[in-house]
């Protein structure tokens, strides 16, 4: 047991981390190992965390005494080197909301103690989709205690609910229609935020996918963009790294429209004529360095205010291709992959304003159908109920529709 200072520069952290500290401990299995710690600003840092750590590994045999607060330690441990650094971020960002549980004994925790603690949460002022995102990081830290420290929670487990508030005014989904973004976009002489925000309208990236486009991302020819890494807002242009998107089927290659391929083909030409170019560049950046991640905010205020259009966040950018797309008649399977969601129900989730929009068109259809007769009429729904099940676009259905009709 000991605390170290690295000394070999490239072993040091962007941000300047050098303290770190390595403990022998035997595992839950009984296996001896040596655990290496991460990097800290301070030898302090460094010995506080180790004293957590050996708190935390201290009589596995025996758990009659382990707290919350072990258990959270050891779950941290144990999630450090399993899950990308913005999900440990996040993590590590929920612990203020579980303080209150932090001394409460694991076999001694019972309904009262999270009905209390359910009652501390639902007192700050937070979205009820957020309460209930911190109720899924606390389950999750109770599974790895039954699994890995063998304690029975099913007894308080089962009867865990969710936050609820009946009062709660949804938060209306904000975006530009087309009309609005041509009205704004018409007001930005800058070719490169014109690509910018063109490439967030058109294509509905994430701001962090948009600050990881290098340019050998872009294929010309074949006219697409490949995303396949990012840069997550937390970094700095000066200390920033490249992640893998948010999940698998963030991996994705998206065609481009023509006034956005003409835009980056422009900007390209003008980029490339540097002596020094190099196609990892990033395309929105400056050379070798990526965006900073606050700018297109602040760019997209002073457009919104010449344009005097209405100002969304730039996360609206990828709800406004949605829009776009599924009022256009795309099919949902197609703007599930174009998004990069994981599921399809997630995507129906998360627009299911927008598509009963564009379903109210095909409830008029059908209530014009009037010259159909009644043998027909469940003709009429089974249609529509295949066609919807197999993803089949609105304007599909509509065609469909009228031909029956015909």
């Amino acid at each position: 047991m000991a605390i170290y200072q690295e000394k070999r520069k490239n072993k040091i952290t962007k941000d300047g981390r050098s303290w770190y500290f390595r403990v022998p401990y035997v595992d839950i299995s009984g296996k001896r190992n040596q655990h290496m710690s991460g990097k800290y600003f301070t030898k302090k840092e460094a010995q506080q965390a180790e004293r957590e750590f050996l708190a935390s590994i201290k009589d596995k045999s025996d758990n009659t005494n382990m707290k919350f607060k072990d258990l959270y330690f050891a779950f941290y441990e144990y999630q450090k080197d399993k899950v990308k650094e913005t999900t440990f971020q996040t993590y590590y960002d929920r612990v203020p909301f579980l303080e209150y549980l932090d001394n409460i004994k694991l076999e001694d925790f019972n309904i009262n103690h999270f009905e209390t603690w359910k009652k501390n949460i639902n007192n700050k002022n937070l979205a009820t989709s957020y309460k209930n995102d911190i109720l899924k990081f606390l389950k999750a830290i109770l599974n790895f205690g039954s699994k890995y420290y063998n304690f029975n929670f099913n007894s308080v487990y089962n009867k865990m609910t969710n936050f609820t508030n009946p009062n709660e005014i949804p938060k209306e989904m904000d975006f530009y229609t087309y009309d609005e973004f041509k009205q704004f976009i018409s007001y930005e002489t800058d070719l490169k935020y014109i690509c910018l925000f063109e490439t967030l309208y058109y294509c509905g990236l994430r701001n962090g996918e948009m600050r990881g486009l290098t340019w050998e991302d872009i294929d010309f020819y074949k006219k697409t963009i490949r995303i396949n890494k990012q840069i997550p807002t937390r970094y700095t242009s000066k200390n920033w790294k490249f992640t893998t998107p948010k999940t698998k089927s963030s991996i994705r290659t998206l065609p481009m429209c023509n006034t956005l391929y003409e835009h980056l083909l422009q900007l390209y030409n003008n980029i490339s004529q540097h002596s020094n170019f190099k196609p990892t560049w990033f395309v929105f950046g400056q050379a070798d360095i990526p965006i900073v991640a606050d700018n297109p905010r602040s760019r997209q205020r002073i457009i919104c205010k010449k344009a005097k259009v209405k100002k969304i966040r730039i996360h609206d950018f990828r709800h406004s291709c949605a829009s776009l797309l599924i009022n256009n008649g795309a099919n949902v399977t197609i703007v599930a992959k174009y998004l990069g969601h994981t599921k399809v129900e997630e995507t129906l989730n998360t627009y299911t304003h927008i598509f009963e929009s564009a379903l109210n068109s095909v409830i008029d259809v059908i209530n014009n159908i009037d010259k159909i007769q009644t043998s027909h009429s469940n003709e009429v729904i089974d249609t529509i109920a295949n066609l919807c099940n197999n993803g089949v676009s609105i304007n599909d259905i509509l065609n469909q529709l009228k031909n029956m009709k015909n």
